[in-house]
């Protein structure tokens, strides 16, 4: 019988090692802490609610605008219809913050039950 004798070789380089885990920093997906991840979830809700009531606002005083370019630039032809226009775009207009607090209130029921589990998380 033959005795082999295997041998195990082992080098260690502290500076290998941390050059390592550096790289595998670069390439691993953040880690995020619960606090952050709060703080994200309540953004996302007020600023979903203010892009939408902006698009409403902005829509509602380019219609006004045109309203008031129908009465002012063709005032013998387009008087009264510039009128009905630009009310209709004062009235857009006043549905912004109405939209705002209703898109707001829909988004916060919607994320509510992820709210709530991250804050019970971060008071224990």
């Amino acid at each position: 019988m033959e005795n082999k004798k295997e041998a195990f070789n082992y080098t260690y380089s502290a500076k290998e090692q941390e050059e390592i885990k550096n790289i595998r920093k670069k390439y691993s997906a953040p880690e995020e802490d619960k606090m952050e991840q709060l703080r994200k979830l309540d953004n996302s809700v007020t600023q979903k609610a203010t892009a939408v009531s902006l698009i409403v606002g902005i829509i509602g005083t380019l219609i006004l605008g045109v309203g008031m370019c129908c009465t002012m630039v063709w005032a013998s032809k387009w008087f009264v219809p510039g009128i009905v226009v630009g009310v209709a775009g004062i009235a857009i207009l006043c549905f912004a913050y109405p939209v705002y607090t209703r898109t707001l209130k829909k988004e916060r029921e919607k994320i509510a039950p992820e709210i709530i589990r991250l804050t019970d998380e971060l008071i224990k």
